[in-house]
């Protein structure tokens, strides 16, 4: 069960960095986007770690308050459940 709920953590954020990186590269050529709300979704479902890091590299996002602040708050609650989760269980080993 862990192998999948890691494995699925990573697809996430890999997922959620491509498709930051497909939004800018349809900015800059002027095609249709990628919904503000989908990116959102995408790194609030536990893509927030490929997000923040495809805002950084793509400098895409990163003048919108909404994406300055939901983002890296997403990735602080997700660090803190997954230190909580891996503190329980080696609590139970």
């Amino acid at each position: 069960m862990l192998f999948f709920i890691f494995y699925g953590i990573i697809l996430l954020n890999i997922i959620a960095f491509v498709m930051y990186g497909l939004d800018k590269y349809k900015a800059v050529h002027h095609k249709e986007r990628i919904s503000e709300n989908s990116l959102i979704l995408i790194a609030l479902l536990a893509g927030s770690t490929g997000a923040l890091m495809a805002m950084t590299i793509f400098r895409h996002k990163t003048l919108h308050t909404k994406f300055r602040t939901i983002v890296p708050a997403t990735l602080l609650v997700h660090s803190v459940i997954a230190a909580w989760a891996v503190y329980n269980w080696i609590c139970s080993l």
